[in-house]
């Protein structure tokens, strides 16, 4: 199958060498979305719309914090919080709590706790990514049935973090039939496993080489083992 435009990232995750290919196609999506976020669409009233409905979760704010745009961060921030106290007082002020005894029915949780479940399940941000990366979940498996070169390329590749590797196992039975999902998942459990262990020896020893018996061994490949671990185990890229 010849490179196609939405193959190109794909190809270019797999080809970097990194310990999860999907943390990497993730972390370019973040970084477009936070600087179309603070990019002049804030100012746009749709957009403006949806970050004052949505708000953002904790790992993309700090983000937009890092970031220069100040003034665009603030803006975003007091809308999202007038309509916030709007709402919210609405909801307050039409609630009247009720000490439950120890009869009392299990009842659903407030129009009010509803309300801040909802806040705190949505992200601008993360609305942004989504759709893309799912989209990437089904650029994976079209490759894996129509590159021949790709499943190889799987297969070398220094696997996946854990998140991403659930990503892949639980969408693989919808994208293969069974021929195809008996020659893959061996291929994945196989890599993500491997890569696994590796990094956990590498670890392993970045811990060892703390003891004043081995301050003169060699580093072996554990200098960058802590960045490359935290990608395995809690599917984010570190920069170091």
């Amino acid at each position: 199958m010849g490179e196609k435009i939405y193959t190109i990232p794909m190809n270019d995750a797999f080809d970097a060498g990194t310990e999860c290919p999907f943390c990497l196609l993730r972390r370019e999506l973040e970084k477009h979305a936070i600087e179309y976020t603070l990019g002049p669409s804030y100012m746009e009233d749709d957009n403006r719309a949806m970050t004052d409905e949505m708000g953002f979760c904790p790992t993309h704010i700090r983000m937009l914090y890092a970031e220069k745009n100040r003034l665009g961060v603030a803006l975003m921030l007091k809308t999202h919080m007038d309509k916030t106290i709007r709402e919210m007082e609405k909801l307050a002020e039409k609630e009247s709590p009720k000490a439950k005894g120890l009869l009392s029915r299990k009842e659903t949780s407030s129009p009010l706790i509803q309300y801040v479940d909802k806040l705190e399940g949505t992200c601008f941000v993360c609305s942004r990514i989504t759709p893309t990366f799912v989209r990437y979940i089904d650029t994976f498996f079209h490759m894996w049935k129509h590159d021949k070169d790709f499943p190889e390329k799987v297969g070398a590749c220094k696997g996946f973090c854990t998140l991403h590797y659930r990503d892949l196992y639980q969408a693989a039975p919808d994208k293969l039939n069974q021929s195809q999902l008996d020659g893959f998942v061996p291929v994945l459990n196989k890599v993500y496993f491997d890569g696994m262990k590796r990094v956990n020896e590498d670890v392993s020893w970045f811990i060892d080489k703390f003891d004043y018996r081995n301050k003169d061994a060699d580093w072996k490949n554990s200098r960058d083992a802590l960045p490359r671990g935290i990608t395995k185990a809690v599917h984010t890229v570190v920069e170091e």
